[in-house]
């Protein structure tokens, strides 16, 4: 056929043009191509002189035969044009006398069948359709696939197909089918021997192992470079400068009352006494008395010196001075002396020790084991306790008698002579002794024990007496009532003695337990009330008084309890 077309009997022509022959282009009039349906796939642009996919098959005719020495048209949805090819060469396969349409599809007047895409073998997915190569002249080959005859079977529900998984495997005609195009994408292989690359199951357990084996690594060496971080960090105490917070500065103001403030108040008019003298040497406190340099201590802190001995004073301020002996008096305890070029002195007020009550709060101050400026505190822990301190010599004359305040503020060696200040600063008492745990023998003075909370102070009101005798005539007098005591009396009281001094008597002849019509044998009990059990509580309690005080006696005589009064004597110190 040199025109393209049919002499004989009519064909019906299902070919893919063959390579190596142009195909010719179809009538002008051409009818346009029918709309597809909406569930058919969509239309791809084909090659030129090449089938274009979703678009029926060129030179296909209707069932009725179309006239003779035409070719027929062929039916392509609205708005395509169908190119027809025209056969050139006898056909390759009998004619359908059933006019049955190749694979079981529609008529002519039916729309385009979908694009088939068959489903390889055993499930595996086809690879991705590659992208439709630019329209390319291609030969007609003449050895193209010949159309099925008319009159052939329909296609069964499944078809067998070769190529694609092995002979005789079945396919589900609408999966395969509707996704395959034979001519979509050209080269490339319908099957693959698995899946593709990156994609099989083992392929991405491998890759999650391995992301995971990643993440792991990276957070043990985060792990590890934390921890060598927070190492270094804890020995070298930061990779910065360390500063740590703390309270502003304030201007070290105190209430008046509080501890510091009392300190504050007292330490300036507060000194420590070094003592030396041919045989011994000591350290012992002191305050200063007025602004003329007179400092008060104890008796046994300057008794080292002797009357040659040396003193030396150094004040708060750490300056130091030398010192004379003004006055001292053994049965007090108390001495006095005195500096001299120094200037600036601020004495220490002087409180009332009749004032005092029991657990009022006090502050000791002094240089316990020669550490000056040493404060410490406590309460009043009882009043007029009497104490007997000295003695060393045998004879009598270096004890002391103190009705003394009791203090649980620690005193030690070295905090003899300093004050023993209240709320107000104000001095209400001379620390002189502490109970030495150690002896066994009492109340002891200058003993190296510790302190055990039982600390002795002179009162300041006995001491300030004592301090103005001292100052003025240089020595001081002590209150008396006339009489010899009986110190191995064992019984309750203060026991006037038989005999006196050199065998002579135990009332002194016009004295004034004399007067008051006191014998011999006599027991005194009470002072202005206060029990007495004792001749050295005797003692303690007239000392506490002033010469030419008048006290009330009670005494026994003969089973008797007797009251008398009588007015204090004077005698001279030591």
């Amino acid at each position: 056929m040199d025109d393209g077309k049919p002499t004989g009997p009519q064909a019906k022509w299902w070919s893919r043009p063959a390579e190596g022959r142009p195909s010719r282009s179809g009538p002008e009039n051409r009818k346009p191509e029918t709309q597809a349906p909406e569930n058919q796939a969509s239309e791809t642009q084909a090659p030129e002189n090449q089938a274009p996919e979703n678009q029926a098959p060129e030179n296909q005719a209707p069932e009725d035969q179309a006239p003779e020495g035409r070719a027929p048209e062929t039916q392509a949805p609205e708005g395509r044009e169908v190119q027809p090819s025209l056969p050139s060469g006898p056909p390759l396969h009998e004619p359908d006398e059933y006019s049955t349409p190749p694979y079981g599809g529609p008529g002519p007047w039916a729309p385009a069948p979908p694009v088939q895409r068959p489903t390889p073998a055993h499930g595996t997915p086809v690879p991705p359709q590659a992208a439709p190569l630019p329209p390319q002249p291609s030969p007609v080959d003449p050895q193209a696939a010949p159309v099925p005859p008319q009159g052939a079977p329909e296609q069964p529900p499944y078809a067998t197909t070769h190529g694609a998984g092995g002979p005789g495997e079945q396919r589900s005609p609408s999966s395969q089918w509707g996704q395959y195009d034979p001519w979509g994408a050209p080269g490339q292989p319908l099957t693959q021997a698995g899946p593709p690359a990156g994609t099989e199951p083992g392929n991405r357990k491998n890759r999650r192992g391995g992301a995971f084996a990643g993440v792991l690594l990276l957070t043990l060496v985060a792990s590890g470079i934390g921890g060598g971080v927070g190492a270094y960090i804890e020995r070298t105490g930061g990779l910065t400068t360390v500063e740590l917070p703390q309270a502003s500065h304030d201007n070290g103001d105190r209430a008046p009352e509080s501890v510091a403030g009392i300190a504050a108040s007292a330490l300036p008019s507060v000194v420590t006494l070094h003592v030396s003298g041919t045989a011994e040497s000591g350290t012992g406190t002191g305050f200063v008395l007025d602004a003329r340099g007179h400092i008060l201590t104890n008796n046994h802190v300057v008794a080292p010196a002797g009357s040659s001995g040396d003193i030396t004073v150094t004040f708060s301020s750490g300056e130091t001075a030398a010192a004379e002996l003004v006055g001292k008096d053994s049965g007090y305890d108390l001495a006095v002396v005195r500096v001299k070029g120094v200037s600036g002195l601020k004495p220490l007020p002087l409180g009332n020790s009749d004032n005092v009550r029991v657990g009022d709060p006090v502050v000791a101050i002094g240089a316990p084991f020669d550490l000056s400026n040493t404060v410490t505190s406590g309460i009043i822990s009882a009043k007029q306790r009497p104490i007997t301190a000295g003695g060393e010599k045998g004879d009598g004359s270096d004890i002391s008698y103190v009705d003394a305040l009791q203090t649980d503020a620690p005193i030690n060696p070295g905090n003899s002579g300093g004050p023993l200040v209240d709320t107000q600063a104000h001095v209400i008492g001379i620390n002189s002794a502490i109970r030495a745990a150690d002896s066994g023998k009492g109340t002891e003075r200058g003993g190296q024990s510790g302190s055990i909370g039982l600390g002795f102070a002179i009162p300041i009101n006995q001491g300030k007496r004592v301090a103005e005798e001292l100052i003025n005539t240089g020595r001081a007098t002590h209150p008396v009532i006339g009489v010899t005591l009986d110190m191995k009396y064992t019984g309750d009281g203060a026991k006037v003695g038989e005999k006196g001094p050199e065998d002579g008597p135990a009332v002194t002849k016009d004295g004034p337990a004399a007067k008051a019509g006191i014998r011999s044998g006599d027991v005194i009990t009470e002072v202005r009330g206060q029990r007495v059990h004792s001749g050295e509580e005797l003692i303690v309690k007239i000392r506490a008084h002033r010469p030419g005080d008048r006290l009330e006696l009670r005494l026994t005589r003969g089973g008797k309890e007797l009251s008398v009064t009588l007015t204090l004597g004077s005698a001279s110190g030591t």
